[in-house]
């Protein structure tokens, strides 16, 4: 009697219902045991477990070493509850029965499907059968997994497996998010630095110089649930550039769930690949925000900027990125002359008039620092005027002004899109009739596409500030008190500068064109303070 030497192979799925007794590994491990005991020709070596895996990809680790035992003579016998435990996809599992088990000479027995193929207990065509009917299981499985999800990300539960630092999950079969007291504080001060003006990688550096843990030896240290990479990209996870940028770029963080990034192609295929920001899911409040929106806006804004830093400073200078030359539009440099051991700063074009500038403008900083720093405080008296001004206006006027703005606002979009759109719906004709060559109709597509993309977004923009003034929930004078909380400064600094400026256009050594932050909201206000003196002269006169 031949002996053979056989893997005991159990897998679970980690779709499959855990409270199923007849899938559990459990039930699998004693249904192989109760065949073992009436076949004493077989012999147990091993038991391979892969707990969680699906049976659509092969390179599960149990799997992977059951296969190296085959290789190395180790084993001749693999016996598995049901051809299903070996695996849901057709052409591979038939390719492991029909080539790699007879190759090296395996006796395969899918037990509940009456199949041993030292006695050919089924006929090929029965196996083949159950073979196709196991991935059609996995597909349909895929199919309802996938739209459940999608269900619930836009019902705006978290669905994810690892909450992002400064979050862990809370609630009813932990759908929400609820903010982790330690971390949040952390993820507050790297915002904070990062609007004063300092680099990613000095905050990393100023982090582990403090001893504080990264997010993933923060996870680790206090058990909680992690990704294997985690928010670091340094084997002896520490802080890096990196894992700040990686922070200060998640929208989480405002107390907007941002899900559906990734998704596999195809439910064979384990690879995730990113999906465009549009199919993205974002639901606004789910969660309670970390960090205030116009802050997470505002750091947005600094990384399109040129923000580098000197060779000898962890931070920018103060005028970096918004510095912009009135002739050609470049964002001007800072250059720094020496003369008699001290040190002069200057702001020039770098694009020169070997390429098109005319402007030979050399700007002393410390000249820039005073003019800035005057108008600075000039504006900020005006926007204190105004705010005692408008303080005598109620609130439902403001609102029904609002109101009407932003609607037309929105119905000047949706028009614009339904142009663009009906151009789109145009180009396929176009394409087939000859008008346009294939290039010529991908190109007008990518651009179409892409229009139609920005239009959406303005429109939801719009429409949550209606949303808002209609609620009630607009905050008038919210613009305001971003100003007024700088109206005692003595001297500007890179946050002052970053929070109120947006850009500051050098148009000659005695004109700046400065562009301060919430400049509609501010002329919107000058409009209405004037209706109002208006308004008084009429009733005077009256």
């Amino acid at each position: 009697m031949q002996v053979y030497k056989a893997i005991k192979y159990i897998r679970l799925s980690y779709t499959d219902d855990k409270t199923v007794e007849s899938d559990s590994v459990a039930n699998q491990r004693r249904l192989i045991d109760d065949y073992i005991a009436r076949h004493p020709e077989i012999e147990v070596v091993a038991e391979k477990i892969d707990d969680g895996y699906s049976g659509v990809l092969f390179d599960r680790p149990a799997f992977q070493e059951m296969m190296r035992m085959i290789e190395q003579g180790e084993a001749n016998c693999v016996i598995v509850k049901d051809l299903s435990r070996l695996g849901r996809e057709y052409i591979e599992t038939g390719r492991y029965m029909r080539r790699v088990f007879p190759a090296y000479g395996v006796r395969f027995i899918a037990i509940n499907d009456n199949v041993d193929t030292e006695n050919d207990a089924a006929d090929d065509l029965t196996v083949s059968v159950k073979n196709i009917m196991n991935e059609a299981y996995s597909r349909d499985i895929s199919v309802k997994t996938r739209s459940a999800l999608e269900v619930k990300r836009r019902s705006g539960d978290f669905v994810g497996a690892f909450t992002i630092y400064g979050y862990i999950k809370a609630g009813d079969k932990h759908k929400s998010l609820e903010v982790d007291g330690y971390a949040a504080n952390v993820v507050r001060d790297i915002f904070r630095k990062r609007l004063e003006g300092f680099s990613a990688s000095h905050i990393a550096d100023e982090l582990n110089r403090m001893g504080i843990l990264s997010p993933l030896a923060y996870k680790r240290n206090h058990g909680m649930p992690h990704a294997k990479g985690g928010y670091t990209d340094r084997k002896d996870c520490k802080w890096s550039a990196t894992t700040i940028i990686r922070i200060l770029q998640d929208e989480t963080y405002t107390g907007t769930l941002v899900q559906g990034k990734q998704t596999t192609p195809h439910f064979k295929l384990k690879e995730r690949e990113d999906r465009p920001s549009s199919e993205w899911v974002r639901v606004e409040g789910t969660h309670e925000a970390i960090i205030q929106k116009h802050d997470f806006d505002l750091v947005q804004r600094l990384r399109r900027i040129d923000t580098r830093t000197s060779p000898k400073s962890d931070k920018v200078y103060l005028f970096s990125g918004i510095l912009i030359c009135g002739c050609c539009g470049c964002r001007m440099t800072r250059k720094t002359n020496r003369y008699k051991d001290k040190e002069y700063h200057y702001y020039y074009c770098p694009t020169g008039k070997k390429n098109g500038c005319k402007s030979s403008v050399m700007l002393k900083e410390s000249d820039l620092i005073e003019c800035v720093q005057g108008s600075l405080k000039g504006h900020i008296e005006n926007v204190a005027s105004l705010d005692a001004l408008l303080s005598s206006i109620s609130q439902e006027r403001i609102n029904r002004e609002l109101a009407l703005e932003y609607a037309g606002q929105i119905k000047a979009n949706e028009k614009r899109m339904a142009q663009v759109e009906g151009f789109k719906a145009k180009l396929y004709e176009n394409l087939v009739s000859g008008i346009l060559t294939k290039e010529e109709f991908l190109s007008y597509k990518r651009k179409y596409n892409a229009d139609i993309e920005l239009l959406q977004k303005a429109v939801a923009e719009w429409n949550e500030k209606l949303t808002d003034v209609l609620e009630n929930r607009s905050e008038r004078n919210r613009w305001i008190n971003h100003f007024m909380q700088f109206s005692t400064m003595e001297e500007i600094d890179r946050r002052a500068v970053m929070q109120l400026i947006r850009s500051i256009r050098v148009m000659g050594k005695d004109e700046l064109h400065i562009e301060f932050n919430y400049q509609d909201e501010y002329q919107k206000a000058v409009s209405l303070a004037e209706q109002i003196a208006v308004q008084g002269k009429e009733r005077k006169v009256g």
